[in-house]
């Protein structure tokens, strides 16, 4: 296998030689956008006769967990399931932490038959009543052996709009807030950060914002399991791409450094294409990273001090996932059309050292899609064990047509499944040996378990 350090070196070989293939170059103006790549993928999709999910033939799920049902706690399966992790527990049970994008507003809402809304001094808000707030998460261990759910119960309550997230190399949730509410009278506390939930943890954990990891309108978070530097995604029109560079590996609570990814010799940088074709596919740019000096600014002001120091921008960074030494990222609504692209970012070999100047890491625009049937809105993704990516779409649209839509390591997008309800899928996740795929329903929540022959695509 070819090491970071071995391909960027290549690479550099190859710049030198003149051969540079897709690396960019900056001209006046760039001719219309291609045409989005497509493949068969599976194969045809099959009528779900349940109406929920129809799947490519051999593809089979199941149904772990609902809206309004009893949990183990006594509490009631709260609804918006949102982002999700799957995080190893031993070799037959892994917890499935799984958010729930709930406002204050939604405080009498956690489903069916809740005796009344839930008061604990383990909620990191309440309402003036005492009332926790309902954004947060709960936990569904499964035994991947028998397929079968073993518990549920909630694990992180008193937060807003837990949107989405990422899971860490040692073995926690990092689940992120979509607000940067204020106190107010609907809520005591300063809301738009992040929160770690162990895969571990068998009740409410301890509430404790991660503040190195900035307040802002987070969406999600991956992880480098070799350096433990932590990127995040904002969910602005204008957002930009964060890194915090951790004082101390596996302990985000030891702090370190937050910046913002810029392109380097070109400042300020546009990704969004949104007016012309500033970034083509399958180009690459070189990156730097510029400091954010007030990472917990009372303010929802990051990404201005972020752009003003020369960041890029992206439009509405959304799920992000670590592949093998490369991670991907949605912006929902970039492109020329506004239909969603795909962002791929490989660190440099030194990466968050002084040394990235020399070698620094590189941004790709790996899919932009032209046609809404396609690819439309994509949200929360995932790496799938042969490398491909499976992409929650989440469409702004009176009637909705949401899909899971596979992506080729060659940018190609397919169709793999396609939702008959009227809500968005997400928190798509797979089980460490890759059997199985985990995505939610948002709304009336559902938690679906998806089988079937995955490798016959490489």
């Amino acid at each position: 296998m070819i090491t970071r350090r071995q391909f960027t070196v290549a690479l550099g070989t190859l710049a030198a030689a003149g051969v540079t293939g897709g690396l960019f170059r900056h001209p006046k103006a760039w001719a219309e956008p291609m045409a989005t790549k497509t493949t068969t993928g599976y194969g045809p999709l099959i009528d779900d006769p349940k109406g929920i999910l129809s799947l490519p033939k051999g593809f089979t799920y199941d149904v772990l967990s609902s809206f309004g049902e009893l949990m183990n706690d006594g509490n009631r399966v709260p609804d918006r399931a949102d982002g999700m992790g799957c995080i190893a527990l031993d070799d037959e049970h892994v917890a499935l932490v799984r958010n729930h994008e709930l406002q204050p507003k939604h405080v009498a809402e956690f489903g069916p038959g809740q005796p009344s809304p839930l008061k604990t001094p383990k909620a990191y808000d309440s309402n003036d009543k005492g009332e926790a707030l309902p954004g947060g998460t709960s936990t569904i261990v499964v035994n991947t052996k028998t397929g079968k759910k073993v518990k549920e119960y909630l694990s992180l309550t008193g937060t807003i709009r837990n949107c989405s997230g990422g899971i860490t190399p040692w073995g926690s949730w990092l689940t992120c807030e979509e607000s940067v509410d204020k106190p107010s009278s609907t809520n005591s506390q300063y809301h738009g950060y992040v929160f770690e939930v162990a895969g571990n943890a068998e009740g409410l954990v301890e509430p404790k914002p991660i503040k190195a990891l900035g307040r802002f309108n987070h969406e999600a978070v991956c992880v480098d399991p070799d350096t433990g530097i932590v990127y995040l995604t904002e969910d602005r029109g204008d957002s930009l791409l964060y890194r915090l560079v951790p004082n101390e590996y596996g302990n985000l609570h030891a702090g370190g450094q937050l910046q913002a990814l810029a392109v380097k010799g070109y400042p300020k940088f546009d990704t969004r294409n949104w007016q012309k074709q500033e970034m083509p596919v399958s180009s690459w740019v070189d990156c730097e990273w510029v400091d954010i000096e007030n990472p917990d600014s009372a303010e929802d002001d990051l990404r201005n001090q972020g752009y003003q120091s020369g960041a890029a921008l992206f439009a509405r960074g959304e799920g992000v996932h670590w592949g093998q030494g490369e991670f991907y990222f949605c912006c929902t609504n970039g492109g020329n059309k506004k239909l969603g692209q795909v962002m791929r970012y490989q660190p440099s070999p030194y990466e968050g050292t002084p040394s990235e100047h020399d070698q620094p890491g590189r941004l790709q625009l790996f899919v932009e899609s032209s046609d809404a049937q396609v690819f439309n809105f994509g949200d929360n993704l995932t790496v799938a064990p042969n490398g491909h990516l499976i992409v929650c779409e989440d469409q702004y649209t009176a009637v909705v047509d949401n899909h899971l839509r596979g992506i080729t390591p060659d940018g190609e997008v397919y169709p793999f499944a396609q939702l008959a309800v009227q809500t968005e899928l997400a928190g798509a996740c797979f089980s460490p040996d890759g059997s199985t795929l985990f995505v939610n329903v948002y709304s009336p929540a559902q938690t679906l378990a998806i089988r079937g022959p995955w490798k016959h695509l490489s």
